[in-house]
């Protein structure tokens, strides 16, 4: 019988960072300054309901651009020599080692009022707000996110067997038909991970709204992050909410996977 001595350092991990602060969350959102059990919490939780769906949505479209930009992307660097391919691999992952803030800050110069982008293209006659909107929040959101869409992709398309793609080709089938019959649907793992990479931190990341978005563009994670200050429980209701929206996610991208590799 094996032993499970190693794992015990996880397990013990799992429950002190994980489990213990869920527990707490749960705990505060059911209960007043008392400690008294109360639904109060959760129903000045649904106040924000308007935030939370629109936090949804920013990153919903987020993810979906992501998407359209990574698969092209992944699939080029597929196509691309083995030398290249770590080349192309290690300039996506460079922005990463970054601090998260440098990025934002990089983007306000780049996007604020006067600052290169709005001054080329006034050259070309073009003026308009850049930053300060929902359209900055969702370029912000793109741009921290993006890698994570890509690099699931291309770890699947990369292990993609030529001798699949030949074999198509030799049996008649032009480019169209071997990516829309071989290669989409062998990546499509990849897809679901890169969805769950990107989807879930972007419905509940909080600064990038603040730095980047207007008055109308805050983010639940904006919201949790502020209101722990003032009131806890109302803020751990917030919390559970989205963790709870989060797991189904999580549980439903799952099947979704499990559908595909059974297929």
């Amino acid at each position: 019988m094996k032993s499970r001595k190693p794992s015990i350092p996880y397990i013990v991990w799992m429950v002190v960072f994980t489990m213990i602060p869920i527990v707490m969350i749960g705990f505060t959102a059911f209960t007043d300054n008392s400690g008294n059990f109360s639904l109060e919490p959760l129903k000045n939780a649904f106040y924000y309901k308007n935030v939370f769906l629109k936090s949804l949505w920013i990153a919903f479209i987020s993810t979906a651009i992501c998407l359209l930009l990574a698969y092209p992307i992944a699939y080029l660097i597929t196509r691309m020599k083995k030398s290249s391919q770590n080349t192309m691999i290690m300039l996506l992952m460079i922005p990463m080692w970054m601090n998260f803030l440098l990025r934002i800050y990089a983007w306000i110069t780049i996007l604020q009022d006067n600052g290169p982008l709005d001054m080329a293209l006034s050259m070309l006659g073009i003026h308009a707000t850049y930053i300060g909107n929902t359209g900055a929040v969702v370029l912000g959101m793109v741009y921290e996110y993006l890698p994570f869409m890509i690099l699931p992709i291309y770890t699947v398309m990369s292990k993609i067997d030529p001798a699949l793609i030949e074999a198509a080709q030799d049996l008649g089938s032009n480019n169209i038909s071997v990516f829309r019959k071989v290669i989409f649907p062998l990546s499509i793992p990849g897809i679901i991970s890169g969805i769950t990479l990107v989807f879930v931190p972007s419905a509940s990341t909080f600064l990038v709204s603040q730095y980047l978005g207007g008055t109308d563009d805050i983010m639940i994670g904006d919201i949790i992050d502020k209101i722990f200050w003032t009131d806890q429980h109302t803020g751990s209701a917030i919390s559970l909410i989205l963790m709870i929206f989060i797991f189904v996610f999580l549980v439903l991208m799952n099947f979704f996977g499990d559908e595909e590799a059974i297929a």
